[in-house]
Parts: C-alpha cells; structure tokens; sequence
C-alpha cells in the first residue's frame, strides 16, 4: 500500500444528496469527483457494506503510523457551512475493542480548526456528532460529561461532549479523521458526513438526564430507585454491621501500650514509629470521612432546567431546599469555564433524605450516618463535616480554620481554589485571628477534638517545569503597593548592595531598584548559568512559607493550647512551603491523589523532616454508578473502588510516618455539579439518595478492620 492515495467520493449524506457547493457533505462508500479524499497510512478494504440497519458503510483499516489519517476536502475551493451546527458522521467500529477517533475541521484562514476526540466503542454503528463550535461538560455547568454513545430514539448517538478551538463556517477546507499511533490495524466502516443546522444533538445529550432523585436517568446499577417507597426500603434495609472491637472509646486500640495519656489527641514517636494517640493513651490510625455533610447535592437548576425532570415546586414544602447564590471568585481556576454557576440551586441529597425521614429529616440522618461509620470501621470525621456530629462524641473529629478577608494576595499561576494569601498584609494576620477565634469556639476544650486544619490545596506552586517559582515569580509581578513584593525586595537589597549586583547576579537589565516596582515585573526564571535566582527564590519560598504558618500557629496557640494543628493540606507544594509547614505544625497533612501514598509523596524527603504526615483526601472514583466523572484517580468499576481503597490504606498503615488516611467523601457529588465547581464524580461511600454502595463500603469495612489488626506496633 502506498502512504498516500486519492479517493474520489460523492455528496450524499443522511440519504439527501446536495450539491457540491452545499453543505459539504461526503459519502465515504461511493466516489464522486466532487470530493476529494486523502489517504495517509489507511487502507480501504473491499466494497460498500450493509449495516445491521441497511446503511451503507465502507472498511477503512488505520495501520500502525504516527497519526493514520483520513483527510476530506472539496475538490476545489472551500465549503462553505454558513448557518450548519453540526457535523454528523456514520461510523462502526469493527474492533472487539474501543477505538479512539481524532476529528479535526479546518478553515481556509491559518489557525482555524475545531478539534475533539472521542472513543468509538465496539458494537453497532452510530452518528458521531461534532458540534461546530467550542464546547464542553464545563459550558454546561459540569466538570464531566454525560456517558457516550446514548439512545436517541432507537439511534445510537456520540456527542464530542468537548470541542476546542474556532472556525469560520463561511470557508472550511477540511475534514480530518485521525487516530493516535495504534499498535496494529485498527479498522472502522465509515459512511456519510454531513453538516446541518441547529444544534438539536447537544441539547438532547444533556436533556431530561436527572430524575427527581438526582439520578442520571440513562443509566442502570444495583443502588438506583425509582420511587419513594423503594428509596426509603433501601435505605432502611442497608445493613450497618457491628461497630469494632477492642478500641477504647476513642478508636484508639487497646493492645497497643506504652504511650502517654495526656487527656488530649496528641502525636508520639516510639521505636522510629509515628504515632497519632488518644487521650486514653492508645494508638490511634485515623481512617476518616470528608465532608460528611447534608448540603453537599446542591447543583444548580437556573437557565438549565430542561436538563432535570420532576423537578419539585419551589414552594411549600420543598421550598427548603432550593436556595440562591450569586457568588463567585473570578480567581478561582476551578471554576473557570464553567457554565450555569448562579443563580437558583436544588439540594437532591437533603431532598431525599425528607423523603426518606419526613420533618425529622436531619436528626434521623445524623443518627444513621454515625451509626454507619463506626460500623464501617472508620473513626474520624474529616474536614467539612457537620459540626452536629462531632458534639455527639461518638467519633473524634476535625476543624477548619478557613481564613478569609480583604487582605493582599499573590498569583502562583496555578491558583486553583485562588490567589495565594499575602501574609505579610497585617489584614491577613487580624483574618488569621479572626478565623482562629471562629474554629476554635466552643471546642477548645473537648478532648474529641482531633485537630485543625488551616486553609485547603493553597496555591504554594505554579504549573509546568518551573513551577515551583511560582510565587516568587509572582510576588515579583504584583504591584508596588503588594506587601509581599516590598518584603521581598527588602531581602533583595539587603543582600546585594546595588541593583547592579543583583542585575549581574540574575544576569537582566535593571536600572534602579525601582524597576522592581512595575507591576507584571518579568523577573528571570532560574537557570543554570545563574544560580543566584534559584537561591534568591528558594529563600523567598521559605520566607513565605514561615511567615503563613507562623502566623496561624501563633493565632492558633493564642485560642486552644491544647489541640494538634494539623497543617495545610497541600495538594500543589514546594519543598520549602513543607519544611516550614513542619517546623510549625503538629502533622503534616497532603491530599494525595495517586493509585498508592508512596506514589503522591517522597517519603524519603518527609522522613527526613521528622514529622507525622496525615493524608487529608484520597478517593478513587468509577462511572458505573450514574454520576458522570471518575476523579483524577480513576478505575473501571465498583468492585475496583473496593479494592483501590484496601491497597491504598494498607500502605499507609505500613509506613512508619504516615498516622491516617481520610477518604473524599461521604456522598456522591451531582450528576450536573456542585455549586462550588461543576465536580460530579463518584467518591461516595452513599449515593444522592444515600443508599449505600454495598460492595464498596463492604470492601471498605474489611481494608478499616485489617488496618486495625494489623498496624505496625
């Protein structure tokens, strides 16, 4: 075969025929000198074949290239797509095997292309629909898309949920059908491209795909319900088990002896093991839950509503369930792009729980959530949990300190959850004092009191290989007024004596130290021919670092003297941002997003620093159970979820640093996102109906109980 070849193809698409100047349609199975097909690296494979429902198709084999390609183009000139929405292609995959399909159109003019990829699954033929223009899940309110390909009415539909990039539909060149290098032929029958008006296919992925319970409603599993009476049923049926033995009344186990009883959760090292310990004097693993919560369903229904079916009315009784929220920060990379974020919400989770429990709603599911974890062997409440809770003192427990005001802040360029606080802003240390105050309220002398956290996943890194300058490259851009950036250049000066030297130094122009004072001042990345910046950041970093955690610890020891500061749960790190995080902190804690904690962490470095480490989040998710994203750790099923979990917290128990693992979270985000961000992943140990997932926390009940029998002593 040779690399390339040309196929002449006809016009007649979805079984209209158009002219060749129309719409650009192509009909991959007949030729036509209309259209002109480009071959690089695939084969064409016998005569035209009939589909299971009469269409015809045609063979195309990918072999093994760099990027095996199919390329559609007009004869002559361009097409010309003015008023078309879609593009719509007939595909089949003839492997026994999902096959992931590049589609690219491009415009006459230099950089206007369309883009998106989608996995072709095995199976009957079906329309491919590309939107022709931008989009994703994100422009719809929601991190993840809905599940591809989906019955339309007896006809197999995949959306290109995501498409990047701009065309000019008045002059469009080209349609490319690509695959990343495959290992072998991968053959695909190909039929009739078209383009047509309107955009019927994205509304109709996203319409009516969330029942009245917040279920997705294509989709089936074990746990799904569909009426009240089931969902009260299986709730009520759903076995706790017996709570753990051989714990004393904190969770902390009774064979393990020779520690300190203090009357407070405290830290303790023995025999080179770190060890979190009771205020009974007992070795405590801390298998915790985040957010367990009842306001965690909130999704917003505003400006989507034909996205939800059976809404209920929002008056009377369910009026206590819809709410309103028009803020957002700008800041927040998290939620950048995304679509539907104001505006009216409905909370599925506490809906159903008044379903489930009627006015008493909140009290019942208190008592049956406490009731589950102990009996699921887990023993801490992580962060975001309800307070209600933790002053049932069943279950040890845990604080945020979310520190918030009008204060200064600095962009690491990451910024997920925000810019980073300036804690050099004497407004950051009164926030500080203020928030300290508020966590520390009524709990500083409760001896189920775990500890705090300070803050969430700050932005203490950039993106890419330089990140870790990020915020000194930052600080450096930030105005003359920034309190951070006139502290830094304070250190600046006071360790070269003219702006010379450090202009050398970093080897830049600068013709005064007033040049460091314009803001979005360019400073140099660090490289090997002049160590001095790597130095000079590296010192900033840790000057930074210090100054944040000195600050909350100050606060902190100001307000409860008593309690174990849990550090800053660091997802986005610099080695300096942890060294002073130790040497301020009581733990360190990270959220750790990896198949393993040995793969999210360099132990060998923390061991170094000698502090216990806490994993604050870690969470494996699947899209077998309805909502829509599996997670930044994803496996294929349930009963993978299960056994993800034991692996990973029979790894942390086997490591001498690390003293609890808390798992995200307790119920399942929306199908259509949270408000926060658009999350809606599988994490949850209970549905948005809160019928737990039976082979998960089966799973997850057996890993707690091997933790507990077999923590390294």
């Amino acid at each position: 075969m040779k690399r390339h070849a040309w196929i002449w193809l006809g016009l007649c698409g979805l079984g209209v025929c158009h002219a060749a100047t129309a719409s650009g349609v192509a009909d991959l199975t007949a030729p036509d000198a209309r259209v002109r097909i480009s071959l690089d690296h695939v084969q064409r494979i016998g005569g035209t074949e009939r589909a299971a429902d009469g269409v015809a198709q045609q063979r195309y084999a990918f072999q093994p290239a760099p990027r095996p390609q199919v390329v559609v183009a007009p004869a002559s000139g361009a097409w010309d797509w003015s008023g078309r929405g879609e593009l719509r292609l007939r595909v089949q995959n003839a492997m026994p095997w999902a096959v992931t399909l590049e589609i690219a159109v491009d415009g006459a003019a230099a950089g206007q292309r369309l883009q998106a990829s989608v996995g072709v699954p095995a199976g009957p033929a079906q329309t491919v629909v590309l939107p022709l223009h931008a989009t994703s899940p994100r422009a719809q309110g929601m991190q993840a898309g809905p599940p591809m390909p989906y019955d339309a009415h007896g006809r197999r539909i995949l959306l290109a949920t995501t498409v990047e990039g701009a065309l000019d539909l008045r002059a469009v060149r080209a349609i490319t059908l690509a695959m990343p290098p495959p290992q072998a032929a991968q053959t695909l029958l190909l039929g009739t491209v078209d383009a047509v008006p309107g955009e019927a296919t994205l509304h109709e992925a996203y319409a009516g795909i969330v029942d009245r319970y917040g279920q997705y409603v294509r989709g089936r599993w074990p746990e799904k319900i569909d009426t009240d009476e089931a969902l009260r049923a299986a709730v009520r049926a759903a076995p706790a088990g017996a709570s753990p033995a051989g714990l004393d009344r904190y969770g902390g186990r009774l064979d393990v002896q020779s520690l300190d009883r203090t009357g407070w959760f405290h830290t303790q090292k023995r025999d080179g093991r770190w060890h979190l310990v009771t205020p009974d004097g007992h070795a405590f693993f801390s298998l915790g839950v985040n957010a367990v919560i009842t306001d965690g369903g909130r999704s917003y229904v505003e400006g989507r509503e034909f996205m939800f079916r059976d809404l209920p009315p929002d008056s009377g009784e369910w009026a206590a369930f819809y709410g309103h929220d028009d803020n957002r920060n700008p800041e927040q990379g998290a939620s950048r792009g995304i679509g539907y974020n104001r505006g009216r919400w409905f909370d599925f989770y506490a809906a159903n729980l008044y379903r489930i429990d009627g006015k008493d709603w909140l009290a019942a599911w208190r008592t049956r959530t406490l009731q589950r974890l102990q009996a699921w062997g887990f023993n801490t409440l992580g962060n975001w949990s309800d307070d209600a809770l933790g002053r049932a003192h069943r279950l040890p427990y845990t604080r945020s300190i979310d520190i918030a005001g009008d204060y200064a802040n600095v962009s690491s360029g990451y910024d997920y959850w925000g810019r980073m606080p300036d804690p050099f802003d004497p407004r950051f240390v009164q926030a500080t004092e203020r928030a300290v105050a508020k966590a520390s309220t009524g709990v500083r002398d409760d001896p189920w009191l775990l500890g705090y956290f300070a803050d969430n996943e700050l932005a203490w890194a950039g993106s890419g290989p330089q990140g870790r300058w990020g915020l000194a490259l930052g600080t450096l851009a930030g105005d003359a007024n920034s309190p951070a950036k006139q502290a830094f250049i304070a250190d600046l000066k006071a360790n070269y004596r003219t702006s010379a030297q450090l202009a050398a130094a970093w080897g830049i122009a600068l013709a005064s130290w007033d040049a460091l004072d314009a803001t979005g001042f360019a400073a140099p990345a660090p490289s090997e021919t002049h160590p001095a910046i790597a130095r000079d950041y590296s010192a900033w970093l840790r000057r930074y670092a210090y100054t944040y955690f000195r600050t909350v610890t100050q606060a902190l020891r100001r307000h409860d003297l008593h309690h174990l500061f849990l550090g800053g749960r660091f997802a986005a790190r610099t080695p300096e941002a942890v060294a002073a995080c130790a040497a301020y902190c009581d733990v360190l804690s990270f959220n750790v997003y990896a198949d393993l904690p040995q793969h999210g962490l360099d132990l060998a470095a923390l061991r170094q620093l000698d502090k216990p480490v806490l994993i604050g989040e870690f969470a494996f998710g699947s899209t077998d159970r309805g909502p829509f994203g599996a997670g930044p750790v994803a496996v294929w099923n349930e009963q993978q979820r299960g056994e993800a979990y034991a692996k990973f917290v029979a790894a942390a128990a086997s490591d001498p640093n690390i003293v609890g693992a808390h798992w995200f979270d307790y119920a399942d985000q929306p199908v259509t996102g949270r408000v926060l961000d658009g999350e809606n992943s599988h994490f949850g140990l209970v549905g948005i109906t809160d019928v737990p997932f039976g082979g998960f926390v089966e799973a997850v009940r057996a890993a707690n109980q091997r933790v507990d029998n077999t923590e390294v002593r």
